[in-house]
This record gives C-alpha cells, sequence and structure tokens, in this order.
C-alpha cells in the first residue's frame, strides 16, 4: 500500500477539532517491503518498542498494541527480576565477602597440609616395608594368647556357647518342620487320595532320608612302573592337542606316565612329545618299546623351561599342554582341561588337580601373595571335600600339567626365560594370560597324581630347587603392580582362593538340583549360571544334604561350590562357620525359608537375605482347597499364607515369579521389597514342520500334586472327547514319580513314559502340548518349555496366569472338559492357527522369561547387596 492511500484510509476517521490529537509530522519509515508483499509471503519483521508505540497507539494498529502489550509485560517481569537479583546482591554482599575471607584462608591451610603430606610421603614407603613385618607380628601375638593358658582353659566354655547357638538353631528349624505337620496332612491327603499309600510312602522316605549320601571313592595307589614294556601311540598329522613332556633322565618315571596317558587319553586327538634335556641315557633308546611318541633331544642341556619351550616349537596341535614326566594322569583328565575352553570362551590357561600317590591332595590351584610368594591351596587336605571340587578362576597352577591354546602361548612368546632353569614360570605364564584379557581356571575333574620331588628334589637350599627362592624376588618385581591387591602372606586364604569374586552368594534350597525333572530346577540353575556369570562367586547346599549324582558334578562344572554331607552337618553349622562370608544369602521356597531365615540373621548379619517363593504357596493350596471343598486343606491354606507373609516382612528382597503375585503382595504387604524373576529359557531351533508332527504330549513331575490332578482330569474328562475325534493320535505323559493312578491309565493312545532324560524328540516331534492344570499357582515351566521350541499349547485358564500370553495369538484356553478337546482337535487340524500360535509363544519367551529379563533382575539384586551395608570382596581386602 502506498503513502498517500496509507494516510486516507487509516487516518481520515481521526476525530478533528477540540479532540484532535496532534498527529505526527511523518509516517513512521518503513521500507517498501513493508508495503508490498509477494503474492503468497508473509513476512514478520521484528520491531522495536518505539516502532510498535507508533504502529499500535499512534497509527492505531490492532496487533502492533497487543504485540506492545505483550512485551511490556516481558520487560516489566525482568526488571523485577534484576531488581530482586540486585537487592538480594546487595543483601548477600557481606555473606558473600565472608565466604571469601573463609575460602582463601581454607585455601592457605590446604597448602600447609599439602607441604605436610608431602613430608609424610617420604615415610610412606618404610611404613610399607614393615606392613608385613607387623602383620606377622600381630599373627604372633594372637598364636601366643590362643596357646596362652587362660585361652586354653576357657576354650571349653567358649565352645559350648557357641554349640549353644547351633543347638538352637538346629532346634528352630526341627521345630518348624513339626509346626508345618498340619499343613503337610493336607497334602498327604491329597496324594493318598490320587496316588495311593506306595507314592505318599515313598514321598514321606524321600523327605526323611535323601536318596543319595556322599560315598568316597575307595582309596586308589600309585606307584612307578618296574619295568619298561611295548606300548604303541597313534602317530597323528594334525593332531587337535600336543603334549609336551620335558626329561631328564629316570626313564622308568616317564614311562609310567606314558602308560598312564595310553589308558586315560583318546589317541585320536593327541601326539605326544617327549624332549630329553640332554640326559646321560637317550630317553627315545631308554624307552625304545614305545612307539607312535615323538622323541626329541636338546643338544646341550637348557632347563626345564628351555626344554618345554622347545617342545612347543615342535607341537602341531591347536592346544598345548606340558606334563611332566613324573606324573600319572586319571581317566577323563585331557577332556576336562578341554571342557574348560569350550564352556569358557576367555580362558586362557587351566591347570588340573594334583595328588599325591597316597590320595592327599597336593594342589587345587595357586594362591600368590603380595611378596610373590606361594600357596598350593589344600595342600594334605582330603581332595573330596567341596571346596575343592568346582571350576573356578585362580592365581596360577602348577606347571605339572597345565593347557594353553598353542597361538596364544607363542604370542606371549612362551615361558620367560629370566626364570631358567625353573621355578616360577608357571606363575609369570599365568600372570601374563590375565595381562593379556583371558583368565585362568583350576579343573578339579582333571585329576593327575604327582610324586613331587621326584625330578628336583625338594631342598630348597640346593640343585635347581635353589631358584625357587631366587625366582620369587624376580617374579615379585615383574609383577609388583598387579600383586598390590593381593594380601599379605596367609591372610585370608579362603578369600584369596576366589579372589575374582565380586560378592559371594550362599543358595539354600530343598534337594539338589535336577532340571531335567522339574521346572523350578531348571530355573534355580539359570539363576546360578546368571550369577556366575556376574562373577559372584556361588555356593550352593540342599537342604537335605544329599549329594546326587550327576547334578553335583554338573553345578561344580558350572563354577558352583556345593556343598554336602559329611562335610556339611547341618544348616545351622554352615551358618555358623561361614555366615559372615556371605554378601546375599537366598533361601528358596517358603518351606526352606522358615527353617532358617532366623538362623541367616544371627550368623550372616551383613547379608542381603533374599526369599526366593518360586511360587506363592498359599495362593496354590487356596485353590486346590476351593476345588476339592475340604475343611482340613482350607486350615493348610491360611496357615501357608500367614507363614509366607511372615517370610516376606521378615526378608529383605522377595522373589515371584510373576506380575499377579507381585500385585497380589503388593496389597498384602506393602512395604515389602518384591521383585520379580519368573522361569528362564532360551529359544530352541524349531522342530519338525506341522504336516510331520504327531501326537500330544504332557510334561511334569508327579511330585508336584497339580500335575498328577490334571492329568487325571484329562484322561478322565478330556481324553474321551479326543479319542472321539482324533482316533489313533497319541498322548504322551512325560515326566518323573509317576503315582500308579496314572500308570494304570497307560494304553496304545495314552503313553506314559515316565521319566525320560531327553524331552526334546517329544517337543519336536508332536503336534500339540497341552497343560489342562486346574489349580496352581506361579508360572508354568512346561508352557514355557514348549513355547520355547515352537510348540503351541492348549492350557487352562489356571495355566496361563501371570504370563503374558493372549488366547487366540499366543494359545488356545479351554477349562471345561469338551472345550478342551475341541481347542486340540482345531488346532491339530488348523496349520495356519498352528503357525500363528508357534510364532506367538515364541516371542512371548523372548520377551518376558529370557535370560536378558532374568539378568537385569539379578543385577538389580546385586544392586540391593551393595546398597544394603554389604562390603564387596575389593572393599574387604586387608593390607
Amino acid at each position: 500500500m502506498d503513502p498517500a492511500r496509507y494516510r486516507t484510509l487509516y487516518l481520515g476517521p481521526l476525530p478533528t477539532g477540540a479532540r484532535a490529537r496532534r498527529l505526527p509530522e511523518a509516517l513512521p519509515t518503513f521500507g517498501e517491503r513493508h508495503f508490498y508483499l509477494k503474492e503468497g509471503d508473509v513476512e514478520v519483521v521484528p520491531l522495536s518498542l518505539p516502532q510498535l508505540f507508533t504502529a499500535g497507539v499512534e497509527c492505531g494498529h490492532t496487533a502492533a498494541r497487543v504485540e506492545l502489550k505483550h512485551q511490556i509485560g516481558s520487560v516489566s517481569a525482568q526488571l523485577d527480576y534484576f531488581r530482586a537479583v540486585q537487592e538480594r546482591a546487595k543483601g548477600d554482599r557481606e555473606q558473600l565477602a565472608g565466604e571469601l575471607l573463609a575460602t582463601q584462608r581454607k585455601f592457605h591451610s590446604t597448602q600447609i597440609q599439602v607441604s605436610e603430606m608431602q613430608v609424610q610421603a617420604g615415610q610412606v614407603w618404610l611404613h610399607a616395608t614393615h606392613l608385613d613385618t607387623s602383620l606377622a607380628a600381630a599373627r604372633q601375638r594372637i598364636d601366643e594368647l590362643e596357646n596362652s593358658r587362660a585361652w586354653r582353659m576357657t576354650r571349653p566354655l567358649r565352645s559350648a556357647g557357641h554349640q549353644v547357638k547351633v543347638a538352637r538353631a538346629r532346634f528352630r528349624a526341627w521345630r518348624s518342620g513339626i509346626l508345618r505337620l498340619p499343613q503337610l496332612s493336607a497334602i498327604a491327603i491329597s496324594i493318598l487320595r490320587n496316588e495311593g499309600p506306595g507314592a505318599l510312602a515313598k514321598r514321606v522316605r524321600a523327605k526323611v532320608r535323601p536318596e543319595e549320601r556322599f560315598k568316597p571313592a575307595a582309596p586308589a595307589r600309585f606307584h612307578i612302573e618296574e619295568e619298561i614294556a611295548p606300548l604303541a601311540f597313534e602317530r597323528l598329522t594334525e593332531p587337535l592337542v600336543s603334549i609336551v613332556i620335558p626329561v631328564y633322565g629316570k626313564p622308568l618315571l616317564t614311562y609310567t606316565c606314558l602308560k598312564s596317558l595310553h589308558a586315560h587319553t583318546p589317541h585320536g586327538m593327541i601326539e605326544v612329545i617327549v624332549v630329553d634335556d640332554a640326559s646321560p641315557e637317550p630317553t627315545a633308546a631308554a624307552l625304545s618299546a614305545v612307539t607312535g611318541v615323538r622323541f626329541e633331544r636338546n643338544e646341550a642341556n637348557q632347563g626345564f623351561i628351555g626344554t618345554c619351550n622347545r617342545g612347543a616349537d615342535l607341537a602341531r596341535g591347536e592346544y598345548l599342554v606340558f606334563l611332566n614326566n613324573d606324573t600319572i594322569v586319571t581317566g577323563g583328565w585331557l577332556e576336562a582341561l578341554l571342557r574348560v575352553f569350550h564352556d569358557h570362551s576367555e580362558a586362557g590357561l587351566v591347570g588340573a588337580k594334583l595328588t599325591y600317590p597316597d590320595g592327599r591332595l597336593q594342589e587345587a590351584g595357586g594362591i600368590v601373595w603380595r611378596d610373590g610368594s606361594a600357596w598350593n591351596w589344600g595342600r594334605d587336605d582330603n581332595p573330596d571335600r567341596p571346596e575343592y571340587n568346582y571350576v573356578r578362576e585362580v592365581d596360577y597352577c602348577s606347571g605339572a600339567c597345565l593347557a594353553i591354546p598353542a597361538v596364544l602361548f607363542r604370542a606371549l612368546s612362551g615361558f620367560d626365560m629370566r626364570y631358567a632353569p625353573a621355578y616360577y614360570e608357571d606363575a609369570d605364564l599365568a600372570f601374563a594370560v590375565r595381562a593379556a584379557g583371558r583368565k585362568v581356571y583350576y579343573q578339579p575333574f582333571a585329576t593327575i597324581v604327582h610324586f613331587e620331588g621326584q625330578t628336583s628334589g625338594t631342598d630348597e637350599t640346593v640343585g635347581v630347587k635353589r631358584h625357587q627362592v631366587i625366582n620369587q624376588a624376580r617374579f615379585a618385581e615383574k609383577w609388583s603392580g598387579a600383586l598390590t591387591t593381593h594380601r599379605a602372606n596367609g591372610v585370608n586364604a579362603e578369600f584369596e582362593r576366589d579372589r575374582s569374586a565380586k560378592l559371594r552368594v550362599l543358595v539354600i534350597d530343598a534337594c539338589m538340583l535336577t532340571p531335567d525333572h522339574d521346572a523350578g530346577s531348571m530355573r534355580m540353575l539359570a539363576i546360578l549360571e546368571i550369577l556366575t556369570s556376574l562373577n559372584c562367586k556361588v555356593t550352593f547346599v540342599a537342604d537335605n544334604l544329599e549329594h546326587r549324582q550327576p547334578y553335583v558334578s554338573q553345578l561344580q562344572q558350572r563354577g558352583v561350590e556345593v556343598l554336602f554331607h559329611p562335610f556339611v552337618r547341618s544348616i545351622a553349622d554352615l551358618l555358623s562357620k561361614r555366615g559372615a562370608e556371605f554378601d546375599i544369602v537366598v533361601m528358596s521356597r517358603h518351606y526352606i525359608a522358615v527353617k532358617h531365615i532366623d538362623a541367616v540373621r544371627a550368623f550372616a548379619p551383613r547379608a542381603l537375605v533374599v526369599f526366593d517363593t518360586v511360587d506363592l504357596h498359599f495362593l496354590r493350596s487356596e485353590r486346590q482347597a476351593d476345588l476339592e471343598g475340604s475343611v482340613l486343606a482350607r486350615a493348610s491354606a491360611r496357615a501357608k499364607r500367614e507363614e509366607e507373609l511372615t517370610l516376606i516382612r521378615k526378608a529383605d528382597v522377595t522373589l515371584v515369579v510373576s506380575p499377579f503375585e507381585k500385585a497380589l503382595l503388593a496389597d498384602l504387604v506393602p512395604d515389602a521389597r518384591v521383585l520379580m524373576l519368573s522361569t528362564i529359557h532360551e529359544l530352541f531351533p524349531p522342530g519338525q514342520p506341522f504336516a510331520q508332527r504327531a501326537g500330544l504330549v504332557f510334561i511334569g513331575g508327579f511330585q508336584h500334586p497339580p500335575n498328577t490332578d490334571a492329568v487325571l482330569w484329562y484322561a478322565q474328562e478330556v481324553l474321551p472327547y479326543v479319542r472321539a475325534a482324533l482316533p489313533g493320535v497319541v498322548t504322551y505323559i512325560v515326566g518323573s514319580s509317576v503315582p500308579a493312578n496314572v500308570r494304570a491309565l497307560a494304553a496304545e493312545d495314552f503313553v506314559v513314559t515316565g521319566y525320560v532324560p531327553d524331552v526334546t524328540p517329544y517337543f519336536m516331534g508332536c503336534r500339540v502340548s497341552i497343560a489342562p492344570l486346574r489349580y496352581g499357582a506361579g508360572v508354568k515351566g512346561k508352557i514355557n518349555l514348549a513355547m520355547s521350541y515352537g510348540l503351541p499349547v492348549v492350557a487352562t485358564t489356571p495355566s496361563i496366569e501371570g504370563m503374558s500370553l493372549v488366547p487366540e495369538r499366543d494359545v488356545l484356553v479351554a477349562d471345561d472338559a469338551k472345550d478342551f478337546a475341541d481347542a486340540i482337535v482345531r488346532l491339530y487340524y488348523d496349520e495356519a492357527l498352528w503357525n500363528q500360535l508357534a510364532a506367538g509363544g515364541r516371542e512371548n519367551i523372548r520377551t518376558y522369561f529370557s535370560r536378558d529379563v532374568a539378568r537385569s533382575t539379578i543385577t538389580r539384586l546385586i544392586a540391593f547387596a551393595k546398597g544394603n551395608g554389604v562390603s564387596s570382596l575389593a572393599g574387604r581386602t586387608a593390607a
């Protein structure tokens, strides 16, 4: 718009005469672009306050007046703020000046302190030098006190007091069992009614007397062979393992070692290299009756280290095993060593358990102290003790038997020649392996009999053995940085043996874990594996102290210390001796926790006390009572409810398996700290396609009453409909401890398999999995197990509680017998539905029941332990 038209349109209506306002002599100066915008353009140009005043007040633009008012309000608010700041600054001027003066004084004081610390720092090295001496003196003083007359006289009184505390804890555990008899009577009646007197008697017998106790093997005696006889090894061009045996003389000793290798080692995977370190009599000639072994001879004596390094240079295997010639290997030794590399990708060096020929333990891994001195852990003790029989990280293992990947050994340039001719090369190699980012493990299932001292003697002042003392100083100097975190010699050896542990966890369960029998054991096994992967030292003990194989060995191979009778007399005794060691104590199942929670509080005051419900037993009992209409069952359920809720109030953390149970406890015990840790599953490769599958499968251990009730209901109410619609289709009932009344139902199309060691063929070959539970609580492992294989499930409503399963998408659900049968028939014929449920079930496992989900919860549990005032192992290291 041009200026003339602007005047006509906007100034014309202004009043004239007396009321006329004095108009500005000139219009605001605006550029042409403010009057003439291109078609479709909208341009907003920010104006100053004077410009807004002219346009809005003097020229009458409404938009300009509104904007002017808005900006005046903003400016006013800013002015108020600045005034307040100014007033506060004035008021604080004295305080700021005082603070500045105090800061200056503190700065000058700090300068003085720094100067003093610099003076004191010069004396620190002197204190460090005397530290070990002071500790030794303190230990000597303790020894003097413990050997004093007063201490000896009061020893019976102290012992009696301790035994009273233990006896009180054992009595409380016994009493809690007695108080549970009314609850157990309801269970007994249910078992008697559904399974018969034989099943009840078997169950009682199992509770009273564990299935298995530890039985030590008959002591074996080992000796050096008296004569050399023919031995034939297979010669391989591409062996998996090269066994390097350095020798100097003593051919009968070497022959004894070779004979044990021949008897206990798979020939199709090894080459044996015997390196003769310039013996007076050539070993190849002395052992000419032994064929298939590579005999190599040094032109001049190179010592133990040089001889081992030469053998490694000649080796063709993927793995190197260094084996002393004064050893005898035992069954499975090499497979056990290699298993560690298979199970632990970070493993760089693995050593064996060494025993004396008379059966005493010689070494279960080694401990290196701050001064570079070393211990053979467990020396002269019973090799069957639990603390010597689980796979664990160690400081080092004896060079009498060591396994290492050949590539790694060569990358580390072999054994360090600074220790020539021998001693400390094994400890040095272990530290070098760790410095390279790998780990050193002890494998107790590789048992090696070692005739210690047969090659170099035992006197540390003469011969090659004197280098043991000399090389300690060299070793301590080389690895001084790494040794600063180690304790002084002999201090808290029980902690030093598991140096890598961040936290120590004790798990108490009802019985030995049997993951091939029940879902509860599968879940707990996965929990233990996750804990060990998080660098926790895990100790497991069954309430009945049983030693049930192969399950004990399986846990030990997973790095779990398993305690059992006779090495543990009772849970109370265990807690009294080792309770202060643990950072977390997990009690699984309410009837175990109620027996021991008070003893845990008394003897493990530092521990985070965790009650693992597995499922809420009172909830299951209440539902069973409603189903059976039993007055006794209802009374039992009420007692269980009070018992479990009391435990939850006593515990620091309670674990539940479903969101339903967590929500229920939020109402019943709102102050309790509850975490959800459900069943844990991994996805398996899918089995046969739909068209190649046949049959129905139920899986579940029958020591669990809901499973017996479910199978009886299915067989009596559902199966007749299934038989009519699916003639010839077989239902497989898989599970341990099958009662007689279930076995009596067996038929051609109702196969009761009982326990099977491998359920994979059923889940990969059957077409439908069934879960006809009429009552229960918690998450059903049978459903998750089937879905982890991609096998669709037909279930009842109680079976899927708290599992986030959507009917028709992930699972088919029916509660009436006829409806349940119809769902089976529908799924059996509908391939599209079958594929949809298979995919939905697997996705549900991945989302809610994977190891990653469980690991997140367990990580929170560990954080609770650290925040509970519990010190980590690193925080406990003694000076």
